[in-house]
């Protein structure tokens, strides 16, 4: 993939995650302060990014992210167990952002609430991303190319007509800032709301992944994650500010799937309902084509390098395609079937958890051999750390289920891939 294709890769699954699938959970805790929450989470993105950057710069490989694991940590549990957290919260996000391509899909005839028609509507979509992955690298990275196009320049259109239309003083930004109980500013909650912030730029991670398709990585992989959480970060303030000068937090937060839709109907009328109709379908559907992708990848690497269990089911074709069935039966099951809201939620926590391992891992044992700075890594796992705390406090108090469930699922992993990479091979006899 050329710079340009990778660059639309990343941003498109960013998008088409950040924007039109996180909006409401995000002002939900952060309150009409909720802009501030984007740009909160590309600071803290950056930083993270750096370890990306550094490793990918000396190491570019698909499947990045468990290839800087595996050099810190060994092939071991830990690599091992933090890689596969990783590609379930990519999953995880395919699903989110398929349900939200649904809603918006459905927004116009009043079916948005259909639980069959958005299951179905939202399988529909996986296949497709399975169909177009499977016609190669560059069939992914010129719809990518497209697609980004599309939406980056419909939605600077859209955030620029509402806020000309609504202006700033109205909606959300005319309400006192207030705490989840309606007292005095949380800052807790706002913290908290940096979470999924964080996961709507959680995207580059997508093009460290893919370091290997990239036309001269070691140059190009840094300045493609660079340029993407620029534009994203842009993106993401002028969309924020437009829903929060058209909506109040109620209406965001009850439109939460749909967010963008509700708040140009009052601010440029039904041209403008549609107009964001056609933008969010637009970016969602590349989204999970780029995300499935870079899953699909990130797995082969994994199997490849013998840190997760691996059977073809009888599947004619590469490992790579077997990976990428795989990815999207996973990821079509839990759009079917659950929660999303709750999934993001585990998402998030699957994150960060990765995350603060990855950086570390470089910390301790790669620091000095690729020249990174320690108070850069240290700043990234303090902000990451501050944020899962706060996060993890918040969902205490409103959703306690949902981490006994993230805790359930990370001792899993780690359970599970102790195990694996443990277990004894069974001795072969041999007869006479």
């Amino acid at each position: 993939m050329s710079l340009s294709g990778a660059v639309a890769m990343g941003t498109g699954v960013m998008i088409g995650a950040g924007i039109f699938a996180l909006t409401g959970q995000i002002a939900q805790l952060a309150g009409p302060l909720f802009p501030l929450s984007f740009v909160a989470g590309a600071v803290v993105t950056a930083l993270a990014a750096y370890s990306y950057i550094k490793m990918s710069n000396a190491w570019p490989s698909s499947g990045g992210i468990a290839m800087i694991l595996q050099k810190a940590y060994g092939p071991g549990t830990i690599a091992a167990s933090a890689s596969l957290l990783m590609a379930l919260s990519m999953v995880i996000n395919e699903s989110l952002v398929a349900r939200t391509f649904a809603t918006y899909a459905l927004r116009p005839f009043g079916l948005e609430t259909n639980g069959i028609m958005l299951a179905a509507l939202a399988l529909a979509l996986i296949v497709f991303a399975y169909l177009v992955n499977a016609a190669g690298n560059r069939s992914v990275s010129a719809l990518s190319i497209v697609m980004s196009a599309i939406k980056i320049g419909g939605i600077a259109i859209f955030a620029v007509a509402a806020i000309w239309a609504s202006g700033l003083g109205g909606g959300a930004f005319a309400e006192p800032v207030t705490g989840l109980d309606g007292s005095g500013f949380d800052g807790a909650g706002f913290i908290a709301s940096i979470a999924f912030s964080i996961l709507a730029f959680k995207g580059f991670t997508t093009i460290t992944n893919s370091g290997g398709e990239i036309v001269d990585p070691h140059r190009n992989v840094g300045r493609t994650i660079m340029i993407a959480i620029g534009i994203c970060v842009v993106t993401y303030l002028l969309v924020a500010v437009a829903v929060g000068s058209s909506l109040d937090i109620g209406e965001i937060v009850a439109a939460r799937d749909y967010s963008l839709a509700a708040a140009a109907r009052p601010a440029l009328g039904q041209i403008g309902f549609w107009f964001t109709i056609v933008i969010a379908v637009t970016a969602t559907a590349s989204g999970v084509v780029a995300s499935v992708f870079a899953v699909s990848r990130m797995l082969t690497m994994l199997t490849e390098m013998k840190m997760i269990p691996h059977s073809h089911f009888g599947m004619k074709g590469t490992l790579r395609s077997h990976l990428l069935v795989y990815t999207v039966v996973v990821a079509g099951t839990l759009a079917v079937l659950f929660d999303l809201t709750r999934i993001a939620a585990l998402g998030a926590f699957f994150y960060l958890v990765m995350d603060m391992l990855v950086h570390w891992g470089v910390l301790r044992h790669l620091r000095r051999e690729i020249g990174a700075r320690a108070e850069i890594l240290l700043a990234a796992i303090a902000a990451d750390a501050v944020v899962l705390a706060a996060f993890t406090w918040i969902k205490l108090r409103s959703d306690p289920a949902i981490v006994a469930y993230a805790v359930l699922g990370i001792v899993l992993v780690f359970t599970g891939e102790h195990w694996f990479l443990n277990r004894k091979e069974p001795v072969t006899r041999h007869p006479g």
